[in-house]
């Protein structure tokens, strides 16, 4: 119960990637985190590319950076649709501000690109957004998971072991 006592905000928005979204949240609670789900709409089911649901907590509106220990953003196709609200890239811009713990991956780059944290930071993704990464100003590699400071980012599911140790890690300290 490396978790314990942390608070983890999770974002989601219709057709992120199934995997993407359930192994991530059944890992941290697994570990002894909260994971707080935000949508556009609080309790709203939001349903996966694959048809895997998952309903809200609360909405992006409502929450504050103060109030969580790190943030998870899920790949897909989500990310696009996130990054259009403004609640998201206040709140991730928050977060990464206080230094907390970001995971992020596949498309998820998407949202903090939006939110303009990625300039100078290492990174991986899907291959299909290395072009953004890059032009937003991140130094983009082809790894299963990589930790740059308090951002934590991953390919695609097969990544997902590697990546959720790493930011289960990070979100330890």
């Amino acid at each position: 119960m490396e978790l314990k006592g942390k608070r983890v905000l999770a974002f989601t928005d219709d057709e992120f990637e199934d995997l993407e979204m359930w192994y991530p949240v059944l890992r941290l609670r697994e570990a002894g985190a909260e994971v707080v789900v935000a949508g556009p709409k609080g309790k709203t089911k939001y349903k996966g590319k694959y048809g895997v649901s998952i309903e809200t907590d609360t909405s992006f509106d409502e929450e504050a950076a103060d109030g969580y220990d790190g943030l998870y953003v899920p790949g897909g196709w989500a990310p696009d649709k996130l990054r259009r609200y403004p609640a998201v890239l206040r709140l991730t811009r928050e977060i990464h501000e206080q230094g907390k713990p970001i995971g992020q991956i596949c498309h998820a780059g998407w949202v903090l690109i939006s939110a303009k944290i990625v300039s100078g930071y290492t990174m991986t993704s899907t291959p299909g957004i290395r072009d953004d990464l890059e032009n937003a100003g991140a130094k983009w590699v082809d790894e299963e998971v990589v930790v740059d400071r308090n951002i934590v980012s991953g390919r695609r599911p097969p990544d997902l072991p590697a990546f959720m140790r790493e930011f289960i890690r990070l979100l330890a300290k």
